[in-house]
């Protein structure tokens, strides 16, 4: 029986995805491993590797593709002495529609209303109790068949769970049986509720401006899920904003002296790179506030994993530096410059932009003098950097000095920090920068 290739999630969090380029064609044989496409995530443009052998009978998705839904066929492998003829035999979803264009319905639609003529056709990919596919080798779907198996309720060992011919062969019809009325296979979650809306459609607004010259700008994958993340975060994390300013003068003479001695193995560190070392080692230092909010519980993590914005064409990433407080300032500036060339570039993995426990947004370098950052789940919280400048301040003496001061705002999820906790990992973050060389120690 052919096999279906479904849109893969390529991170925890992709829905859709655009299929931006075939690496194969009609025709061509394929093993496991081998580059299938080019996917466009939200994030980043990711190859897709292929998990059965076979031949590629039909591209059901054609290149470009934008809004394809996780999980929704876009092409079909055929199997030694299986031809193109067999996939409409088996109900395979678009055996003889054209390649689909983003807009098209999904799949799942489109199978409902194919040929149904053939009484003997293979049996039709299996769904679970929620709906979602059960992934299965086409032998292993027949031998289930054969002994009347629900596959709902077999295991599979195969490559992300796919169930094989060893697992149905296995399996006894009493034991699934047993399991199903012993209710191992989860309810069903309850659909979602239709979330309300959040202000004027794009029609109304639109209709606002008639007789007005305006160019419409239509959002990409990454812009839709930043809309949607900071929306969300905003309306369901309690923030509260803590602001400090931090004389920098002593951080900038250690930094130049540094960067002399550096100059010769071409380094060449950044305030960032002092920053970063700093809330690394204050989270460290306040272990309490180094942790993440995980729905019913709070995660307190072990290392510092800090995240740093990089502002991107159309967007941004939050590149993590994992174990930062145990890195050298050198190491993390050489990082940092990777990470941000790659997520410029749009080539940062899924495992390179997700987790930390904390973030630093610098806007400094943009002139600005302090702003407050939205904090970015699950983290607890995120510094916002703004420029240093030069200040009146009062000496310890009483008299009147100028001094570079540094203005940041720490912006605090309540759920896991309280405001006198918040307060401590500031105070450690301003200590460290005030005192570089201690972050040396």
């Amino acid at each position: 029986m052919p096999t279906e290739i479904l849109m893969p999630a390529l991170s925890p969090t992709m829905e859709e995805g655009t299929l931006a380029k075939w690496l194969v064609k009609e025709g061509d044989t394929v093993s496991s491993g081998d580059l299938l496409a080019e996917i466009e995530t939200d994030k980043a443009t990711m190859e897709f590797e292929a998990v059965d052998e076979g031949v590629v009978g039909k591209i059901l998705i054609s290149e470009g593709s934008e809004g394809v839904k996780v999980n929704t066929p876009i092409a079909v492998l055929l199997e030694d002495g299986e031809s193109a003829d067999d996939i409409q035999a088996s109900g395979t979803s678009g055996g003889d529609a054209a390649p689909a264009k983003a807009d098209a319905p999904a799949a799942s639609e489109a199978s409902a209303s194919a040929p149904k003529e053939a009484v003997n056709a293979a049996p039709a990919a299996p769904q679970g109790a929620d709906g979602s596919r059960i992934f299965a080798s086409p032998l292993a779907r027949r031998i289930a068949a054969d002994k009347g198996l629900d596959l709902s309720q077999i295991t599979g060992s195969g490559p992300k769970g796919r169930i094989v011919k060893a697992d149905v062969e296995s399996a006894k019809p009493q034991a699934a049986a047993a399991a199903a009325k012993a209710g191992a296979a989860p309810a069903a979650a309850a659909p979602a509720a239709a979330a309300p809306a959040t202000g004027p459609s794009a029609d109304m607004v639109a209709r606002m401006y008639e007789g007005r010259e305006f160019e419409e700008v239509k959002l990409d994958g990454m812009r839709k899920t930043i809309a949607a993340r900071l929306t969300e975060a905003k309306q369901t994390v309690p923030h509260f904003y803590l602001r400090r300013d931090i004389q920098l003068d002593a951080l900038l003479k250690f930094r130049g002296e540094l960067n002399k001695q550096l100059e010769g193995r071409g380094v060449k560190l950044s305030v960032n790179d002092f920053i970063i070392k700093a809330c690394a080692l204050a989270l460290q230092s306040v272990p309490d506030a180094n942790a993440v909010w995980a729905g019913d519980r709070v995660l307190k993590m072990k290392a510092s994993d800090v995240a740093v914005a990089v502002a991107i064409e159309g967007g941004l990433f939050t590149p993590v530096l994992q174990d930062s407080d145990m890195k050298s300032l050198s190491a993390l500036s050489t990082e940092m410059k990777d990470l941000a060339k790659r997520a410029r570039d749009r080539k940062l993995a899924p495992h390179e932009y997700q987790g930390g426990s904390f973030a630093i947004s610098n806007l400094g370098m943009f002139g600005i003098d302090n702003f407050d950052a939205i904090v970015n789940p699950p983290h607890a919280g995120i510094l916002a950097v703004g420029a240093g400048v030069k200040k009146p301040i009062v000496g310890k003496d009483g008299e009147l000095a100028v001094a570079t001061v540094m203005s940041v705002t720490l912006s605090v999820d309540h759920r896991v920090i309280d405001g006198a906790l918040g307060a401590e990992l500031l105070n450690a973050i301003k200590d460290n920068l005030e005192n570089p060389m201690v972050m040396l120690a």
